[in-house]
């Protein structure tokens, strides 16, 4: 899923020119189907991403579900951390989709 190129750019109907927008992310709740990991050296949000959801384009899911341990300067993740896995990631798609129409 590539949520940039379908949200991000626009072009105003009127003036013709291309604008960028900003993207929305949805508010993660707790779900008890949720996955917790202890993070380790080289831990990366890509990699985690594939590793349980196959898809290393998901990564946002798992730094929007962890606000509190994960910085948004890096990929890497900071040893020793229990680290939030949503598991409802079609639900979590979705509602990013509406966000940003």
């Amino acid at each position: 899923m590539n949520r940039i190129l379908d949200i991000y750019q626009r072009i105003d109907r009127v003036t013709k020119k291309r604008f960028y927008k900003n993207i929305e992310y949805p508010i993660i709740p707790v779900n008890i189907n949720d996955i917790y990991i202890l993070s380790r050296v080289g831990d990366r949000l890509d990699a985690i991403a594939f590793d349980f959801y196959q898809d290393s384009d998901l990564w946002w899911i798992i730094s929007r579900a962890n606000p509190d341990k994960i910085s948004g300067d890096s990929f890497f993740i900071k040893p020793g951390l229990q680290i939030r896995i949503p598991q409802n990631t079609q639900e979590i798609i979705e509602s990013f989709k509406r966000l940003n129409k």
